[in-house]
């Protein structure tokens, strides 16, 4: 991992959530762009042989972006796992501001098997595509700097996990086989971690479960009460969640890893991958027991994952309120409400991000700016 250089004092882990929101489908009517642009930027970016483990790529310039790139852009593959069978795809952005002291950010895509581009281009990334710009008849999309990347305060590792998912793939047959556990040793292998965020996630199978989301719809009055209680019996039957795959990009032109992708696929339903750990909830109680500052956020008008079951399972967590529920300002304007919990040496501060849907960056990206940046510094919100 020779590659990526991880000097500095702190970490953020982020896990996206478990569903790309209904935005991203507005995405959907340029994929012939988006194709053209995966071509070329992966033209740029991984014209290596195999093996390629450990290889690295400085992105100066990209189709669509007028002159140099104004950020450092670094992508590539670290091997992980048995005889580093697993081949990580990873997007590498440098901190915009002080590199060597800011922390860096490790973020992962839900799914599981969606890619990471998808945070990079349409949440906390540094480029944005101009809308405005692309039709179909366009042969190259255009892109403009996103004034409130979160490359603005860190620097982010967008990694295509588990394997098989974005460009990520395997040596060997038997590498494609994954689950929750392996894959999160596959990323232990990556970097270590100090502190953790977490985004609209998908943590208990009960608090996050079809209950939650009624509940949710009776408090924004999208049920009535008469409503909700008629499909009260019904909340701990178990929910199935529909994974959307929003962009299917032939990859015939492209010159990397030649034979271990046929297509590039945003959100993969072909893995290899067996759901293992059907809650994180312990996981998180174990942390409560060391000196961690977590962030927790979740978008108001998110029904996908909730703030009504995220709030359930931290209230679980026996914690102390240290800062009660109220509201948070970006501009002078309410941004949304948040709450502290601690226990004197773990610290969790919980957000929700008004107007915000499934993956709050994309709908209110200056908010989530603010909230991440205030978190690093250790302020209150």
């Amino acid at each position: 991992m020779g590659v990526i250089h991880l000097q500095q004092s702190s970490f953020a882990i982020l896990r996206s959530s478990e569903i790309m929101n209904n935005s991203a489908m507005t995405a959907k009517m340029h994929l012939k762009n988006l194709n053209f642009f995966l071509q070329i930027f992966s033209l740029l970016t991984l014209a290596v042989p195999l093996p390629i483990s450990h290889a690295a790529t400085i992105v100066d310039s990209l189709p669509g972006y007028p002159g140099n790139l104004p950020f450092r852009l670094q992508t590539g593959y670290v091997g992980v796992g048995e005889e580093e069978q697993v081949q990580l795809f990873y997007y590498f952005i440098e901190s915009e501001r002080d590199p060597k002291r800011d922390p860096v950010l490790l973020w992962l895509t839900g799914g599981p098997g969606c890619s990471a581009l998808s945070g990079l281009v349409l949440e906390t990334g540094p480029l944005n595509f101009v809308y405005s710009a692309i039709s179909w008849q366009s042969e190259v999309p255009k892109f403009k700097l996103n004034p409130y990347s979160w490359t603005k305060v860190a620097s982010i590792i967008f990694v295509d996990s588990p394997v098989g998912t974005g460009f990520s793939y395997a040596t060997a047959s038997e590498g494609y086989y994954s689950d929750d556990i392996t894959a999160s040793r596959h990323m232990y292998e990556f970097l270590s971690k100090q502190g953790y965020i977490l985004g609209n996630p998908y943590t208990a199978k009960k608090e996050d479960g079809v209950g939650s989301k009624y509940k949710y719809a009776q408090r924004v009055s999208l049920l009535s009460d008469e409503l909700y209680e008629l499909f009260l019996p019904y909340t701990d039957m178990p929910g199935k969640l529909r994974y959307r795959n929003v962009f299917l990009v032939p990859t015939t032109m492209i010159l990397f890893a030649q034979g271990t992708k046929i297509h590039w696929v945003r959100c993969s339903k072909t893995l290899m991958y067996t759901k293992n750990v059907l809650s994180s909830f312990d996981y998180h109680l174990n942390f409560t027991r060391e000196s961690f500052h977590a962030l927790i956020y979740s978008g108001d008008q998110d029904m996908v994952i909730s703030y009504v079951g995220t709030m359930a399972w931290i209230r679980k967590l026996n914690l102390s309120t240290s800062d009660r529920w109220r509201p948070w300002f970006v501009k002078g304007q309410v941004a949304g409400y948040t709450t502290k919990y601690s226990n004197g040496h773990y610290h969790l501060t919980f957000a929700t991000v008004k107007g915000a849907g499934h993956t709050a960056p994309e709908f209110k990206p200056r908010e989530c700016l603010v909230m991440i940046a205030k978190w690093f510094r250790m302020h209150p919100l």
